[in-house]
């Protein structure tokens, strides 16, 4: 028998040329989304490829997907916010992630936050004070096969065992940072988030030196929503 002649092989189903159109699209809404981000200050390449593999959409409220892959915070149930991009690059650029790191992450939201770390190498402890988001999050993780990361239902500014981490992360404003959180820091490790100066979120760098003292620098402003403490008894 002779082979196969190829121009006789079975043709593509029809549905396959509009799904190759919808690729493209994705690839071109990616590539623009992360234009915007340099465009506005975001350089760090593993930063980029991280919001470039972890679909933001995915984590967005469905009726604000359109808006997805803008620089804009979007509503979320219980009142939250899901930070907008430039500042969640901003606050994971001044965080220094690397691999293997253990980060203990207060206000996991979406989880959307959580997922980048989680592509950047981290173990990611992330505490949510909403039973709501916590359970949405968990299901969006194992949409995109976030791995090594764990949620919590609690309140992530309050005392907890003498656990230590390697960096820390708030993802929200809060008045002072409580030295419940900063007790977690181990030597060498970093907390990032925003503090509120004179009715303003800035964003707040913590580091604990190798003789156990803690450096704090204060920085430029963000556009972040504030922490808030305590567990939600109805949501």
């Amino acid at each position: 028998m002779s082979e196969t002649d190829p121009l006789q092989e079975p043709m593509e189903p029809l549905l396959a040329p509009d799904m190759d159109q919808r690729d493209e699209q994705e690839a071109v809404g990616v590539a623009s989304f992360l234009l915007s981000l340099r465009s506005r200050g975001i350089r760090d390449i593993g930063i980029l490829r991280a919001m470039e593999l972890v679909p933001r959409d995915v984590f967005a409220p469905r009726r604000f997907s359109d808006l997805s892959r803008t620089d804009v915070a979007l509503p979320l149930p219980c009142g939250q916010t899901m930070t907008a991009p430039r500042t969640v690059a901003a606050m994971l650029l001044a965080l220094g992630v690397a691999e293997g790191h253990k980060v203990f992450e207060v206000g996991t939201g979406t989880g959307y936050v959580s997922a980048l770390l989680s592509r950047l190498g981290a173990e990611v402890h992330s505490v949510e004070r909403f039973n709501t988001l916590a359970e949405a999050a968990i299901q969006h993780l194992r949409i995109v096969k976030a791995e090594r990361v764990h949620i919590e239902i609690g309140d992530g500014l309050a005392a907890r065992p003498r656990e230590r981490f390697d960096r820390i992360l708030l993802n929200g404003a809060v008045a002072e940072v409580p030295f419940a959180v900063t007790a977690l820091l181990g030597p060498g490790g970093r907390l990032v988030g925003a503090l509120t100066v004179e009715g303003l979120p800035r964003l707040v760098r913590i580091d604990r030196l190798e003789d156990g003292e803690l450096r704090q620098e204060v920085g430029a402003g963000l556009r972040i929503s504030p922490l808030v403490s305590g567990v939600a008894q109805t949501l």
